[in-house]
């Protein structure tokens, strides 16, 4: 039996795949900034914790929240087989844009001497979540949540096989 390798998919067609992904990711994720900036503020306005603090617990939780989020909706297909592995990924890659987000907090707070709660609340959730952002979707799509290569390397070749015999019973029912 001969097969034929389809072709690769062109760069417009990963890109449309993608498309998908990003738009989920982004659903979580606005989930996720939806707690972090609920948590940073009442960290703020209730406990009176400094900036950096609150910026830590509300980014932690807002992690944590995200991880459900993308495990069981967003990547609920990916290969989840060592659940450890994924988890310190997760938190390793999390932990470094918490970084990310509250460096750059600290350095509008510390350096550019930004001392209101708006200025605060733009550097760390508009601009360091940008960023932090960024880093987390290529860095979770690309080590944490990976794709099932059995699955990715073997369905088109099922899918072949599978036109084969369909038009090889087709052409049989033809000829009875």
């Amino acid at each position: 039996m001969t097969t034929t390798a389809s072709p690769a998919p062109s760069l417009f067609q990963r890109l449309r795949g993608l498309s998908g992904e990003v738009i989920k990711f982004g659903i979580v994720g606005l989930g996720g900034v939806v707690v972090n900036a609920g948590v940073f503020w009442a960290c703020l306005q209730g406990t009176g914790w400094i900036n950096s603090l609150a910026g830590v617990i509300a980014t932690a939780v807002a992690i944590g929240t995200n991880y459900l989020g993308y495990r069981y909706w967003l990547y609920r297909d990916r290969d989840a087989a060592s659940r450890k592995r994924e988890i310190t990924l997760f938190l390793i890659f999390s932990g470094i844009g918490l970084l990310i987000e509250n460096g750059i907090l600290a350095f509008s707070v510390h350096v550019l001497d930004y001392t209101s709660h708006t200025a605060q609340l733009i550097a760390k959730n508009v601009v360091g979540l940008a960023v932090g952002t960024v880093f987390r979707f290529f860095s979770y799509r690309t080590w944490v949540f990976k794709a099932l290569p059995e699955l990715a390397e073997t369905e088109p070749a099922v899918v072949t096989e599978a036109e084969l015999v369909l038009a090889t019973e087709g052409s049989q029912t033809l000829a009875k």
